[in-house]
């Protein structure tokens, strides 16, 4: 089976400035890669040269096997490779239930079947009962959820999430765990940027870690945390509180 993404040597600079360098990865169909790393790290820019935000300075993307290094983000989703965002910026001014239909319809669906496909999502990711609020009137895991429901709308074969459990407290993560378990049940093959180690150990058939731009260490999660490299670098005491959930 060929992988659903291919990165290979890919790199990102920013005049003097090497974000990324030399990062290559495969990650097959229906497999949960976890990217890890602290600030700085890269991570974001990784995301953004494999989404299309911007090129990459050296290396290739390839998704379902044909080379889309040069695509714009736009004709990746339409693709469907689809990335979330950290900072959420729905359509404020309107309801939940239309935030989810506009990405519907980018996808080339009528108004009416826009509108009963992005209720079905909002019942899919507990947001129906929000569903004729506006969207500025979301907290913030309500946000996290309007995110990923967009996103959703977009049927994507490959979900590319940034920090999708940020500023949700401990009590909020699980069901959003749960949520992403769920996606990936149905086919949908997930890379996420994450500093929830919870998370990570949950949804995780492999991690990569990144430092300086560079790859540090990839493997399966309990290799991870174990390897001595990746523990002084990031993860520290955190490996304590891995081990005890």
């Amino acid at each position: 089976m060929s992988p659903i993404v291919s990165v290979e040597h890919l790199g990102k600079s920013f005049g003097g400035l090497r974000a990324v360098h030399n990062v290559s990865f495969n990650v097959e169909p229906g497999e949960v890669l976890g990217i890890i790393g602290p600030n700085g790290a890269g991570k974001t820019t990784l995301f953004n040269c494999m989404a299309g935000m911007f090129p990459p300075s050296t290396g290739t993307v390839h998704y379902q096997s044909e080379n889309v290094t040069s695509w714009s983000d736009a004709k990746l989703a339409r693709a469907g490779m689809v990335r979330t965002f950290q900072l959420m910026r729905p359509f404020g001014s309107m309801t939940v239930l239309e935030n989810v239909a506009v990405a519907a319809a980018a996808r080339g669906a009528k108004e009416r079947d826009a509108m009963a496909q992005a209720w079905e999502i909002l019942q899919r990711v507990g947001l129906d009962h929000y569903a004729t609020r506006t969207s500025k009137d979301l907290p913030t895991a309500g946000l996290k959820r309007l995110e990923l429901a967009r996103a959703m709308a977009l049927h994507p074969k490959v979900l590319l999430l940034d920090e999708v459990l940020a500023g949700l407290v401990p009590t909020e993560r699980q069901p959003v765990i749960d949520l992403l378990l769920s996606i990936r049940d149905n086919g949908v093959t997930l890379l996420f940027v994450e500093h929830v180690m919870q998370a990570v150990m949950a949804l995780s058939d492999h991690v990569l870690v990144l430092n300086h731009g560079e790859t540090l260490a990839y493997g399966t999660p309990s290799e991870v945390v174990a390897n001595p490299e990746v523990i002084e670098a990031y993860l520290g005491d955190e490996v304590t509180n891995v081990d005890s959930q």
